[in-house]
């Protein structure tokens, strides 16, 4: 028996959410006491596949075929139960990416497993894996026991932390047939100069009290911190930014480091994306915002003369 991670890439680099899930299943595996082996899907890989043992995989199962160049569900989750059959693995940690989590629920599917999802916390008790994770839309959080055999994890981006913990990162290549796909890829367009909201360090959103489509004290206060932009749900209703930039129940869900909420009152559906954040930074003027009870620092006032004075101040101190 093992502990398997699945790798996430894109165009041949490894998705920061890989060494997260490597990084967990390594603490796992030596509380299991068993080896951990990273999995990594993909085409023309298997050079930089090595590159994870410095992340605790004894070894690393490569399968390398064209038809696997591009993320498509019904063969990733065909080839990668192979793997977890063969492997005999007990369990497989994963990130809850928006493919980790296509991924995973239908790997569970497939495998007849116990799926935890968007867990922020994993541990082993009395031999047992215990999963911690957010439910009602992040109002208590919840420890979850899985049973059987494989048992899934997939893990909240930047909720865990990486360590590098030197294996030998053994690759391994396997002959496995993905077979055909039922689905067809079409297209890619992909921003390459925008930070991912969900592997950001450093997020800084407006909500409904920016006032319209202009967010450049936003983007001036991002710009200065490294971060990536971010909205509320009503901000992307009436179209001031999009879909993508959405932090929340029906968005992304994020952890970042710093979180900087700019005009957002903090409705539960918001809350619900960013309340895992490790310091949430509230600038509002209504001082009876929910979000202020959730934040550990809080500026009431006009957000078009806090935040930029915030961004000079942040300036002065990199310059």
């Amino acid at each position: 028996m093992s502990v398997i991670a699945i790798a996430e890439q894109r165009d041949g680099e490894f998705r920061k959410v890989t060494y997260e899930a490597i990084s967990e299943g390594r603490r796992l595996a030596d509380s299991l006491g068993t080896d951990l082996a990273a999995v990594v899907l993909g085409s023309g890989i298997e050079s930089t596949a090595a590159d994870l043992g410095k992340f605790g995989a004894d070894k690393v199962l490569v399968v390398d075929h064209d038809l696997l160049a591009e993320y498509l569900t019904d063969i990733y989750v065909s080839v990668i139960a192979e793997v977890v059959e063969k492997q005999a693995a007990q369990v497989v940690v994963l990130g809850a990416s928006t493919q980790g989590k296509a991924l995973a629920a239908r790997l569970a599917a497939r495998l007849n497993a116990a799926l935890a999802m968007d867990c922020i916390g994993v541990k082993v008790d009395g031999g047992s894996v215990v999963a911690t994770r957010p439910m009602y839309a992040g109002k208590v959080y919840v420890d979850v026991a899985l049973s059987g055999q494989p048992q899934i994890v997939a893990i909240r981006p930047n909720a865990m932390g990486i360590e590098e913990t030197a294996k030998a990162g053994t690759v391994e290549k396997l002959d496995i047939d993905p077979g055909q796909s039922a689905l067809q890829f079409v297209d890619k367009k992909l921003e390459v100069e925008k930070v991912e909201l969900t592997e950001a360090d450093i997020i800084v959103s407006g909500g409904r009290g920016m006032g319209g489509s202009d967010y450049a004290v936003v983007e001036e206060l991002a710009e200065a911190l490294g971060a990536a932009v971010g909205a509320s749900r009503s901000a992307v209703d009436e179209g001031w930014r999009p879909h993508s930039d959405q932090v929340g129940q029906t968005g992304k869900v994020v952890s970042p480091n710093l979180y900087v909420a700019c005009g957002i009152s903090g409705a539960i559906q918001h809350l619900a994306g960013m309340s895992s954040s490790k310091v949430i930074v509230a600038v509002n003027k209504d001082a009876e915002a929910p979000l202020f009870t959730k934040a550990d620092f809080g500026l009431v006032g006009d957000l078009f003369e806090l935040v930029p004075a915030i961004t000079a101040e942040v300036k002065k101190l990199k310059d």
